[in-house]
């Protein structure tokens, strides 16, 4: 090996090592951007979605024309803290889980 290898290997040497320092953290950032982006249109969205649902069942009351996760139409005729019972048909009461309540639904779009 003559001193031109002996010095190319020197330089790549220092070279390399001085990318090292730097390329670490550059190698983050890529990593951080998807994280961000990942917060932002994921998880973000889902939370607020969720307190919204959460907000949505603790403000039920009877009379509230709903639909449950299964489809089903009702009027809330008794609450509790875990159990809605909604009248599905004349006389005909269903008792389900608050959690599975979805929506509020206004009357005129119960009966289409």
């Amino acid at each position: 090996m003559g001193l031109i290898g002996i010095a190319y290997a020197m330089g790549t040497t220092g070279q390399n090592a001085a990318q090292g320092a730097g390329g670490g953290l550059a190698a983050f950032v890529p990593l951080i951007l998807m994280i961000l982006i990942f917060y932002f249109l994921l998880i973000r969205p889902q939370q607020k979605r969720q307190k919204e649902h959460r907000q949505m069942l603790a403000n039920l009351k009877k009379g509230d024309h709903v639909i449950t996760q299964g489809g089903l139409h009702g009027t809330i005729t008794g609450l509790t803290d875990s159990v809605v019972t909604l009248e599905i048909a004349d006389g005909v009461r269903v008792k389900v889980q608050r959690g599975y309540i979805v929506g509020v639904v206004s009357p005129g779009k119960d009966k289409e």
